[in-house]
């Protein structure tokens, strides 16, 4: 899947959220797709990388301790 793929999925997933919400009023959107983005992102990453937090740390561009605060905060560390 191309970056602008992903682009598109995110664009369309926004759209029906907005439609799902029939009205209402959004709060704290950024916060809540970071967090429902990133739990998947670090997922995949880490089987990839066979759990290895440095070489997932470096895929992601994150400091390796960044990484681990991460997997913790959403109880991935196994």
């Amino acid at each position: 899947m191309s970056k602008k793929q992903i682009e598109e999925c995110v664009r369309n997933s926004m759209e029906s959220y907005f439609k799902d919400l029939r009205g209402a009023e959004p709060d704290r959107m950024y916060e809540m797709l970071v967090r429902v983005v990133e739990k998947p992102l670090l997922e995949v990453v880490m089987a990839h990388a066979e759990h290895n937090q440095s070489r997932a740390a470096e895929w992601l561009g994150l400091n390796r301790n960044t990484l681990r605060k991460k997997l913790v905060e959403h109880k991935l560390l196994k």
